[in-house]
């Protein structure tokens, strides 16, 4: 995998117990947290400094997976964090600022740029959310752009097949970290 300094003087930070795939870039202040999945070719860069020169950090928390070619990074000055046991889909873009709840998809090809997800939220594919607050357990038709209040107000209920998807591709990327761990 290839990590980096950022030119703050900061280094990522990784648990022991997740695993980040050989082609996935970690730059600057990154923290991995424990059984984490950053699948190939993700990239996941904190380097831009704010105006006092600080980088924030991007924090992905327990059990959430990063998958193939998703972009994470975050405008100077501001940090991201992915909530517990979410999953960041394939190619999908997330940039700061940004917070993303536990137990929250994102779809393949989406964008979540300057907006927080409540817990439970799902984008699907090729979505983009901007600039707003979505509360707990609505979700984000494949898509649709959500830009503004109105938009928001909206959204429905995540309905349950939605939500067994996205906890099963949890399930399957818990099952990717150990064997992963277990190749070495």
């Amino acid at each position: 995998m290839g990590m980096e300094w950022n030119a703050s003087g900061d280094f990522p930070k990784i648990a022991r117990t997740a695993f980040i795939h050989e082609t996935a870039t970690l730059i600057g202040n990154v923290s991995i947290e424990g059984r984490v999945f950053v699948g190939p070719n993700a990239v996941i860069r904190a380097d831009e400094p704010g105006p006092e020169g600080k980088v924030e950090p991007i924090v992905v928390c327990e059990e959430a997976n990063i998958q193939d070619a998703v972009v994470i990074h975050a405008l100077g000055g501001t940090g991201v964090k992915i909530g517990p046991r979410t999953s960041i889909s394939h190619a999908a873009i997330v940039h700061g600022p940004c917070e993303i709840g536990a137990d929250c998809f994102v779809g393949f090809g989406a964008v979540v740029f300057k907006a927080t997800l409540g817990d439970g939220v799902v984008v699907l594919h090729r979505a983009l959310v901007e600039g707003v607050t979505i509360p707990p357990g609505v979700h984000v038709p494949s898509m649709t752009a959500v830009c503004c209040e109105k938009h928001v107000g909206r959204l429905t209920p995540v309905p349950p097949e939605l939500a067994a998807f996205a906890e099963k591709v949890c399930r399957t990327n818990l099952f990717l970290v150990e064997a992963g761990l277990k190749k070495g």
